[in-house]
């Protein structure tokens, strides 16, 4: 049985890596003012767009996710004749309906997929999963590494079902944003009220950047810092410890809203690249997509690896 890994555009992972791994990609449009553009993994595209600042508070932005329907007719088209199960893993179902669109598409596609697949030659049933990540970005991304892995290895289907749907209750996802205030008027506009205006203005006034986690899809502050810069070391610092004491995957994911060359400038990544390298760990770096930019801001830094279950300790 072939098997084939679908994300969303709001799983950040490098470009090298998906096409390597034949992952599929559910893409996701992005309009800011009255321009749409299409959330790709292609990282020269997405640096030019950071630079070009067109991701800033003083542009009117909102991100738009495949319909049901665009999903049915992606599988019907490209996926039902090429592969005999899909796994669908999605960005946390709090954070988007892409979760909620593609369970909808998935029995459309399950009802009609039949007459195209005969048309196409190819024997056999058609099987399909959705699968909320219930984590965010980097954190899709540490879910979709290990998924590709298990497929790699030519795992039955069951097993990989049951093997990602345990990893992904590991993923432990974090974030670093410039600006809290940012993040507090892109959740206003789609009804979030989950980030305070109180908590966002002293954070912006007294330069306080907090490290938020994402998991088991809920948003929360963990820590702490003074300034963006402190906040991104204390947490690389504190992921440098997590690959020392071991991961259950041999990935750390990193993404950064804006150019890659950025992370370059945090002693503590370097420090992350040679540690992990000495535990066999790869780090996984990419430019963030639009999705993520465009709901966390422009330079921020997002960090996600699996591990046994820990509290903060930065």
């Amino acid at each position: 049985m072939s098997t084939v890994l679908v994300i969303d555009a709001a799983c950040d992972l490098p470009p090298g890596f998906i096409d390597d791994r034949n992952i599929k990609l559910l893409p996701i449009a992005i309009r800011v003012d009255d321009q749409t553009y299409t959330d790709v993994k292609d990282a020269q595209k997405l640096t030019d767009f950071y630079a070009q600042d067109r991701l800033g508070r003083n542009h009117d932005a909102e991100s738009i996710p495949y319909s049901s329907e665009q999903i049915e007719r992606l599988f019907l088209d490209e996926l039902v004749t090429e592969y005999d199960f899909a796994l669908v893993q999605t960005v946390s179902r709090k954070r988007s309906p892409i979760y909620d669109n593609a369970t909808k598409a998935s029995h459309a596609i399950l009802r009609s997929y039949h007459d195209v697949r005969e048309a196409a030659g190819r024997d056999g049933n058609f099987g399909m999963r959705v699968m909320n990540s219930g984590t965010l970005f980097c954190g899709q991304g540490v879910l979709a590494a290990f998924t590709s892995d298990m497929i790699e290895r030519g795992k039955a289907k069951n097993e990989i079902l049951k093997l990602a749907d345990a990893m992904r209750q590991r993923i432990y996802a974090y974030l670093v944003a410039p600006d809290v205030y940012y993040i507090r008027e892109r959740a206003r506009k789609k009804g979030d009220e989950s980030v305070g205006m109180l908590t966002a203005l002293v954070a912006k006034s007294l330069d306080i950047v907090p490290i938020l986690s994402a998991r088991g899809d809920d948003t929360f502050p963990v820590a702490k810092g003074r300034g963006f810069d402190a906040s991104v070391d204390r947490l690389l610092r504190y992921t440098i410890r997590q690959v020392e004491h071991g991961l259950l995957t041999p990935y750390v994911v990193v993404s950064i809203a804006g150019d890659l060359s950025g992370l370059e400038n945090h002693e503590g990544y370097k420090a992350l690249q040679s540690t992990a390298a000495s535990k066999g760990v790869t780090v996984l770096s990419c430019v963030m997509g639009l999705t993520g930019g465009l709901n966390v801001g422009p330079g921020s830094i997002c960090v996600a690896f699996a591990a046994e279950d820990h509290e903060f300790d930065g």
